[in-house]
């Protein structure tokens, strides 16, 4: 299943910091963004912002009380100064792009931004209330006795009832329901837990909800008659 069509799929993944060097030259040429060459990643960052550099391709070595290896020398190509120290925070779109999604001037600083926009199971839950246009009517009656009765452990979740409210949640377990996770923590895949909420009865229309939304890692899905609709959601059918 494409995550590039679930609307449930939000913000960033595996969001990592990258420190890069804000580098002049002596001449008027344009300022460059370097990453510290590997066998100088280990140096503190007052000892990089305002040192004088070597700018090679894709790296930066700090000459200034460290010995540069004559074969990384001759890789370089120009001379300069790092003029900031900037930790970029990256982060992989649903179709794995990498973009960028912010700067910090700290490592420390860096780290609470992603400690913010992480949000781990069982620390954060994912609690979404859509409209229950979404499904069908024979869906929601379907939804409604799995609530009053137990749910078998396969289906890897339990409906709910909302007091005073026609409103049906349902609690998923085990998400995201991704292959990769489902086979380390229960030994299926996706298709196949899909296959077994068919088999058992389910509706198409509320398979194909349940799945999304598991893909998502979703938590919490409320389906009410009174919620919004979600946009790129199809709409149930009369």
């Amino acid at each position: 299943m494409s995550e590039s069509n679930n609307p449930f799929i939000r913000g960033y993944r595996n969001l990592r910091t990258i420190r890069t060097l804000l580098i002049t030259y002596e001449d008027d040429s344009p300022p460059v963004w370097r990453t510290l060459h590997p066998t100088q990643a280990h140096l503190p960052d007052d000892q990089v912002a305002q040192f004088p550099c070597l700018v090679g391709k894709d790296f930066a070595l700090i000459t200034e009380g460290q010995e540069v290896p004559e074969e990384l020398e001759a890789q370089s190509q120009a001379d300069g100064i790092v003029r900031s120290v900037v930790y970029a925070i990256e982060g992989e779109d649903f179709d794995g792009r990498r973009g960028l999604v912010g700067d910090t001037y700290s490592e420390e600083a860096a780290r609470e931004v992603i400690r913010r926009l992480s949000f781990e199971t069982g620390i954060y839950s994912r609690c979404w209330e859509v409209s229950s246009a979404h499904i069908t009517e024979e869906s929601g009656h379907y939804l409604a006795e799995r609530a009053d009765i137990d749910t078998p452990e396969a289906f890897l979740f339990i409906a709910f009832r909302i007091p005073y409210s026609p409103a049906v949640g349902v609690k998923l377990l085990t998400t995201p329901w991704t292959d990769e996770n489902l086979m380390q923590a229960e030994g299926i895949t996706a298709g196949q837990l899909r296959q077994e909420h068919l088999s058992r009865g389910m509706p198409e229309d509320l398979a194909h909800v349940l799945a999304l939304a598991g893909q998502a890692d979703v938590r919490i899905l409320i389906l009410d008659a009174d919620a919004p609709v979600l946009p790129g959601l199809p709409l149930a059918g009369p």
